[in-house]
Parts: structure tokens; C-alpha cells; sequence
């Protein structure tokens, strides 16, 4: 009953933004923060087994513990620039109210990406593509953190506008701040993988290939629009050039034969 009680609280900052700071200057600003990390972290784990029970259980599993780390790091990186900035632009909101602000958006971005699970069984079930399931989870992650980045942005104007405890200046700096916030991510994610491997594929705790995020979403596309490209981005290896010129140099057994005919 608790559990349930704590997770209507969350999600009743959605539907009542005029109660929004009202909530979070109370006492119990505390537990509603922990409840937030509660659900970040179950719903993030949820939607991380099944994006890597493609594979097996074990990677599903990894995965899930994966997709943890890379919500919480992320907002635990970028969370200290963000206080400071938004301190030295004048803003009068508590260290609790940023956190619950931030912690709010994350929770909706972790809320969206799991109710997408549904689909993302079916196309597993039936067969999906490796590359398109990629492309899938990376579209899923986009769109879940656009609603998650706006409903912050909303919070910070209603702070602004109505409460007068934040300025004007701050909400354009935390639009700033969100695209580093995405990058941090972006980063973090390539670190972190593989999340999703293919079934014919060992499993790998990390891989070490070079390459980036990007080449590889260019290389998961070329492979929908023509697949067979025989060699990943990552597993590419640069040739060592040699010259037609370069002259074989003799064994030392070719040595002491030539002192011998002399």
C-alpha cells in the first residue's frame, strides 16, 4: 500500500502543476525523492531486460542493470553544473527543488520508454531485425527524453512565471544544458554497450571496438536499406601501407653463404 501510495505521489506532479512547488517545499520533499529513484531505477530496469532478452537471459538481465547506470550517471554528472549555473544566474530554488525537477523529467522519460516494451516484444517475437531493433530502442529513447526534457523545462517557466523564483534567463541556459545533458548520455550509452547484442553473437560484458555512436546508427541503416555489408564501422581496421619499392633484406643464413662465396 505504501509502495502504491508513493508512486501516485510521483506521478501526481504531472496532473497538478499548480501544487508542483507547493509539494516539493514540504517536509516529506525527501521521500518524494526517494520514491522518484525508486522508480527510476525499476522502470529503467524493466525496459533494460527487455531489450536485452533478445539475446539471453543473462544479457537481459546485464542490460537492465545497464540502462540503471546510464539514467542515474547521467543525471549524477550533469545534475552539479546544472545547481551551480542556475545559483549564479539568481535563482532562488533549493538544491530538493532542482532535484525534484530533474528527477521528475527522468522518471517520465523512464515511464515512456517502458510502456513501449509491448512493441518492442512483438517485433522481437516476430523475428525483428537485429539492426532495425537498434534503431527501434535508440527512437524509443529520443522520444521518451523529449517528453522528459519538456516537462522540465515547464516546471523551471512555472517557477519563473508564477512562483517568481527563478529567472527568465535560467530556462534558456537549461535548454543549453539539456543538449549536454544528451550528448553525456549519448557518451555514457556507447561506453556501456553492447545493450542489445545479436542472437549469433557471444555474449560480452563490454566491447572494446574503436568507432562511435553515430557511425554506428549510419551502419544500421545502410544495413535496413542494404543488407550484406560485410564489415562493421567499429571492427574496421586501418591497413598498414606499404611501399612497392621496399627492398626484402636478407636471412642470416643468406649472409653466411655470401661470406662463403667470397
Amino acid at each position: 500500500m505504501k509502495a502504491f501510495s508513493g508512486i501516485r505521489e510521483v506521478f501526481a506532479i504531472f496532473q497538478n502543476k499548480e501544487s508542483y512547488f507547493d509539494d516539493i517545499n514540504r517536509e516529506q520533499s525527501n521521500r518524494l525523492i526517494i520514491n522518484q529513484l525508486l522508480l527510476i531505477c525499476g522502470f529503467a530496469f524493466a525496459y533494460g531486460l527487455v531489450m536485452g532478452s533478445y539475446h539471453s537471459f543473462l544479457q537481459s538481465v546485464v542490460t537492465g542493470v545497464k540502462v540503471v547506470v546510464l539514467f542515474l550517471s547521467t543525471v549524477v554528472i550533469c545534475f552539479p553544473s546544472f545547481f551551480i549555473i542556475q545559483q549564479v544566474l539568481g535563482s532562488k530554488m533549493s538544491f530538493r527543488q532542482m532535484a525534484v525537477i530533474v528527477l521528475s523529467g527522468v522518471v517520465l522519460t523512464a515511464t515512456i520508454a517502458l510502456s513501449f516494451a509491448p512493441i518492442v516484444i512483438v517485433f522481437q517475437v516476430t523475428g525483428g531485425n537485429y539492426h532495425f531493433l537498434q534503431l527501434l530502442h535508440v527512437a524509443i529513447f529520443i522520444f521518451a527524453g523529449i517528453f522528459g526534457m519538456r516537462l522540465m523545462v515547464e516546471a523551471l517557466k512555472f517557477a519563473c512565471e508564477d512562483k517568481n523564483i527563478y529567472p527568465q534567463i535560467g530556462v534558456t541556459v537549461f535548454r543549453i544544458w539539456i543538449i549536454i545533458l544528451a550528448f553525456v548520455g549519448i557518451q555514457l550509452a556507447w561506453n556501456l554497450r553492447p545493450f542489445l547484442c545479436e542472437k549469433n553473437e557471444e555474449f560480452k560484458l563490454f566491447r572494446k571496438y574503436e568507432g562511435n555512436f553515430y557511425t554506428a546508427i549510419v551502419y544500421s541503416v545502410e544495413q535496413l536499406v542494404s543488407p550484406g555489408s560485410p564489415v562493421k564501422p567499429e571492427n574496421k581496421k586501418v591497413p598498414v601501407a606499404t611501399s612497392d619499392t621496399t627492398v626484402n633484406k636478407p636471412s642470416g643464413a643468406d649472409k653466411i653463404f655470401n661470406q662463403i662465396g667470397k
